[in-house]
């Protein structure tokens, strides 16, 4: 299947035999809307994706599409600047006599 959002959110739609005007109607927008989004020319909010999932039986995450490993790389590296620079100097010293316990230098 297509990753793109639009050509899922389209085919489950037609899968289950519901036309946009179902949809923009369990969904409280207009049929307008769901057009564009089968489109491509909107995106579906988060909590709009999660009210499309239940009603379709689908998890999140299948219409959201998984997370780009390098963006996962790097928002955990952002989580890890942002804790360190909350630390004080005591903290940062402690936390480095743990790394240094993990990572011994050869």
């Amino acid at each position: 299947m297509d990753d793109n959002l639009g050509s899922k959110v389209k085919k489950l739609r037609i899968d289950h035999g519901l036309t946009q005007e179902d949809v923009a109607k369990a969904l409280d927008v207009t049929p307008g809307y769901i057009s564009n989004v089968e489109n491509g020319r909107n995106l579906m909010t988060l909590r709009m994706l999660a009210y499309y999932a239940d009603l379709t039986g689908v998890s999140l995450d299948y219409l959201a599409g998984s997370v780009d490993k390098s963006y996962q790389k790097t928002a955990l590296d952002n989580e890890i600047m942002q804790l360190v620079e909350r630390m004080n100097n005591a903290e940062k010293e402690k936390l480095i006599s743990t790394l240094r316990i993990w990572f011994p230098s050869k």
